[in-house]
């Protein structure tokens, strides 16, 4: 008989120790009812990830071993099942050294191996991750050794070895688990989203086996998490590395998968979803960000400002997707120099959308503003403190709404804005959560068509408006203001964005590359100018290898200048 083997890919919560652990058991039952008779949790998943400093606290890791502890009482009266539980431990030494000054960890990002209501192994991850959003050595100290254990019953059991995500883009912990007697792998993960990651996974875990000439079952989480996202994405894979199974991205699910004995190798054999494409993963992973941001934390729902342009046309059809219609507010707040154009287009994208939509014109406050500065002001011209009025009008009138009703304030802020400045503090950036943090502006567009093509989520399909869509990008905070007025043109700044921010190339090797100099330098400069609005910004979803948040740490006061350096 194969053994059928369950991956529980679920959404589990930060925190929630005892709703994280009922879910396990809740999986635990319904797949051992379906015939499995080993279930695999994503790494840490007791406690979700990222718990951060919450790991540092003794009661934290204290209430995660009660919460194992109930896993393996309830589920020791299912004869034969094993469940993997992924979460954190002391390490053999103790609590460690904590001071003042100094902090040496003794804790384990672990697994725990539950058979017949006891702990039968622990396996600790070796290879921590220190790099992007990963800063698992401040939290824990490296494992040693490796987990093989039998998983099934009798002659039909099979020898499994156990890795923890970045152990398996190492050689040689998968190596130690064949040489320990492993047939098959298994790897819990918790890897945040980014376009394109689900690719790499699967060809990092394909040299796995063909390396090691075993097969591999991948087990990954899925939800939201502040700014970062996991997509599930679980698979399976031959020896030879071909793909046996994959389980459906940004949704929970119990994947099965049966694992027969065969020559050379174990075979496997699992469902499979097609692959997907990159507008396909990324709407879905802003919509689960925003779902489970509001969701986890307790909002009831979501208010954005609707000025008829693009990226508050976008998040209104992200926020509706990830919340439903009736969770979702928006308000036009015309000035003195928003064009006819704005609010018909924006009236018509909340009728497409069904969602509630007021107009409060902001032109009372903004004379009324100028009227009590008019006395520091005489005699100089208006500029962008006069823009910059409006926008944190705005921000005031969003801010209100809030308070009163209970709703978050969702920014429509994108990356492109983000990185040069081109917003305002305590106006379009007030807010509790940013959407399109990471998204670059030439990807807004293209998201925006992607969903006026597609309804993922039966919700409405063409929401957006064509003219939302093709009029020049405006602030309106001025008449006849264009973005391209104070920023190059988005296809070229967003290319050097990318070479210069996202993947840290030079000045020079950007300049070697086709671009104007003066141009690189200028977005080089607006970038380094910046930092202080972006540490002030909310906190947003990240989608790309390199986002304006864990993955970014740069000073706000230097004197260095990239620009002027051959290199990075």
């Amino acid at each position: 008989m194969p053994l059928k083997i369950c991956v529980a890919q679920l959404n589990y919560c930060v925190g929630d120790m005892p709703g994280n652990a009922q879910k396990i058991i809740d999986a635990a039952r319904t797949a051992y009812a379906e015939g499995a008779r080993l279930l695999l949790t994503p790494e840490l998943a007791i406690c979700g990830y990222a718990a951060e400093d919450l790991f540092l606290r003794p009661s934290f890791i204290q209430a995660c071993d009660d919460a194992v502890n109930q896993v393996a009482r309830e589920l020791a009266g299912l004869k034969g099942l094993t469940v993997v539980v992924g979460t954190p431990t002391h390490g053999d030494s103790g609590q460690g050294l904590r001071t003042k000054s100094v902090e040496v960890q003794q804790r384990h990002n672990a697994a725990k191996v539950l058979q017949g209501g006891r702990v039968i192994e622990s396996y600790a991850k070796r290879e921590l991750p220190n790099y992007q959003v990963f800063d698992e050595r401040r939290y824990f100290t490296p494992g040693q050794g490796t987990c093989v254990f039998q998983a099934g019953e009798g002659d039909d059991s099979i020898s499994v070895g156990l890795l923890i995500c970045e152990d398996a883009w190492f050689e040689e912990p998968a190596r130690l688990s064949k040489e320990a007697g492993a047939e098959l792998l298994l790897v819990i993960n918790a890897s945040p989203f980014h376009v394109g990651k689900g690719g790499e996974r699967e060809k990092m875990m394909r040299e796995r086996c063909l390396a090691t000439g075993l097969p591999l079952l991948y087990a990954h989480l899925v939800g939201g998490q502040d700014e970062i996202v996991f997509e599930g994405h679980s698979f399976a894979l031959q020896a030879d590395g071909a793909l046996a199974g994959r389980a459906e991205s940004f949704k929970e699910n119990l994947f099965y998968v049966q694992a027969t004995r065969a020559q050379p190798a174990i075979h496997l054999v699992a469902d499979a979803v097609p692959d997907r494409s990159n507008e396909a993963d990324l709407w879905d992973a802003l919509v689960l960000g925003v779902r489970d941001y509001l969701g986890k934390n307790g909002f009831p729902g979501a208010i954005l400002g609707l000025s008829g342009g693009i990226d508050s046309a976008l998040v209104l059809a992200i926020a509706v997707d990830a919340l439903g219609a009736d969770k979702v507010r928006t308000v036009m707040m015309p000035s003195p120099y928003t064009a006819d154009i704005s609010w018909i287009d924006a009236r018509e994208m909340a009728e497409r959308m069904k969602v509630r939509y007021d107009e409060l014109s902001i032109v009372p406050e903004f004379e009324a503003f100028k009227a009590s500065l008019a006395g520091e002001f005489k005699g100089l011209k208006e500029d962008t403190t006069e823009e910059n009025i409006q926008a944190r009008i705005r921000g005031v009138f969003l801010m209100a709404l809030s308070n009163k009703f209970g709703s978050i304030v969702l920014t429509t802020g994108n990356k492109s804005e983000m990185a040069t400045g081109y917003c305002t503090l305590y106006g379009d950036m007030a807010g509790g959560f940013a959407v399109i943090k990471d998204l670059l502006k030439t990807t807004v567009f293209k998201l925006a068509r992607w969903r006026n093509e597609n309804d993922p989520y039966g919700t409405g399909s063409n929401p957006i408006p064509e003219r939302i869509i093709t009029r020049p990008p405006s602030a309106e905070l001025r008449p006849d203001q264009t973005d391209q007025d104070s920023l190059p043109p988005y296809e070229v700044l967003d290319a050097i964005l990318r070479r210069y921010m996202e993947n840290d190339e030079s000045v020079d090797s950007i300049v070697a590359a086709g671009f104007e100099r003066a141009v690189v330098e200028r977005v080089a400069r607006l970038i380094r100018l910046n930092e202080y609005k972006r540490r002030q910004a909310p906190v947003g979803i990240r989608v790309t290898h390199r986002s304006f948040g864990k993955d970014w740490r740069y000073p706000i006061t230097s004197k260095f200048r990239a620009e002027s350096v051959t290199g990075l």
